[in-house]
């Protein structure tokens, strides 16, 4: 499996911006295509979750961001919403071989395919 992570950038506070996923390879539904992020010098963090048609969100993007897979374009996209300077981070999309349950899909040490990162930078 190849991902492709794709979408970041340089927006102001209040701002929205779409990251995109695309995966090539091996793909079906049931297993999870994530994004992370990671924040200088920390470990990377379970951002939001899709697999199987359904949705799981860290508390920080819940209500702001809205994961979604488009499986005719092999995509999963992140819309992020209302982006706060506490959010600049490296985003990361990531899928694993396993059907991964809720509450493993957080962990980011049960992926064994990444995309690169897409830099997200947000300030005024």
């Amino acid at each position: 499996v190849q991902l492709q992570a794709s979408g970041g950038g340089l927006v102001q506070p209040g701002d929205s911006l779409r990251l995109s996923c695309v995966a090539s390879g091996r793909i079906s539904n049931d297993y999870p295509i994530t994004w992370f992020r990671q924040f200088p010098g920390k470990e990377r963090e379970f951002v939001a979750g899709y697999r199987s048609g359904m949705t799981y969100y860290s508390d920080p993007a819940r209500g702001r961001f809205t994961i979604s897979g488009d499986s005719a374009k092999n995509t999963v996209r992140l819309q992020m919403r209302n982006l706060k300077p506490q959010d600049t981070a490296v985003y990361y999309c990531a899928s694993s071989s396993l059907r991964l349950p809720s509450g493993l899909m957080r962990e980011w040490t049960r992926y064994e395919y990444w995309g690169q990162g897409t830099l997200v930078t947000v300030s005024s």
